[in-house]
């Protein structure tokens, strides 16, 4: 049985970990260097590094921040913001990611997901997809989930995948911070029309949350950030939790809930 993985996640403004609700309402949370730390002692399978301001700036990812990252842990490491080009593909890898998420350049240009799955592999490609519903139908949004494009979501799961992206990253717009569980609906509907993996983000409040989500089909991690950040719910236990609902965990012997400072 394929292991499932939980991933916490920074979203970076400003050189700072920050959180907010329905990708509104930042406010910060704590230094991202100290929280990597933190997460590759507490057990997470990956760690995936966001510079959501990036792309609505029009500038490109802050790799000094991303440099002392990658130094700090031994877990795969995804990173996006401001993913544009096969340079800033591989400008991130050289800092020391492991796989790069496009969202927004993908959708300003859908050769790049092919281009870079050509070069560095489909292992490497993560497709970020920021979804909201509007009038009833699942839309993709732009920059940080401040632009409505207009594009069918699922129609872009699709070609997305196979295109040769690896991985989609799923995020509701409409669950983000909410806390109420994960959008089921849209990672059904998701996982119907594209055949790899899918990391589940936004609105993860319990574990039982993760424990429904993880017997929805095509469903592949879990992906949370304030629920982590705060110790609302700890790697070590939730993982110890799931593994006792039949829920196969990689799980690290030792692994310490260290102390954070928020």
């Amino acid at each position: 049985m394929i292991t499932k993985r939980i991933i916490p996640c920074l979203d970076v403004k400003d050189g700072r970990v920050v959180k907010g609700t329905n990708f509104q309402s930042l406010r910060d949370m704590a230094d991202p260097v100290e929280m990597a730390r933190f997460y590759n002692q507490a057990g997470a399978d990956e760690l995936v590094f966001y510079d959501i301001t990036a792309s609505v700036e029009g500038r490109r990812l802050f790799t000094d921040i991303l440099e002392r990252v990658a130094r700090e842990i031994f877990i795969p490491l995804t990173v996006g913001g401001g993913i544009n080009t096969l340079e800033d593909f591989d400008r991130v890898l050289k800092c020391g990611a492991d796989k790069v998420s496009v969202n927004s350049g993908a959708i300003r240009h859908p050769e790049l997901i092919h281009q870079a799955a050509q070069k560095y592999g489909d292992q490497c490609v993560v497709l970020s997809m920021d979804i909201k519903r509007v009038d009833g139908k699942f839309h993709l949004f732009a920059k940080g989930g401040r632009e409505d494009t207009g594009i069918d979501a699922l129609e872009w799961a699709r070609q997305g995948a196979a295109h040769g992206a690896g991985e989609l990253v799923v995020n509701s717009i409409d669950t983000d911070g909410v806390k109420n569980g994960f959008d089921l609906e849209l990672l059904d509907a998701v996982a119907e029309v594209a055949k790899v993996p899918i990391i589940a983000s936004g609105g993860a409040g319990r574990m039982e949350d993760f424990a429904q989500l993880f017997t929805h089909p095509g469903v592949d991690a879990g992906l949370a950030a304030s629920i982590f950040h705060t110790k609302q719910v700890e790697i070590g236990a939730l993982k110890q939790y799931l593994q006792s609902q039949g829920v196969e965990m990689r799980l690290i012997k030792g692994a310490a809930e260290n102390e954070l400072k928020i």
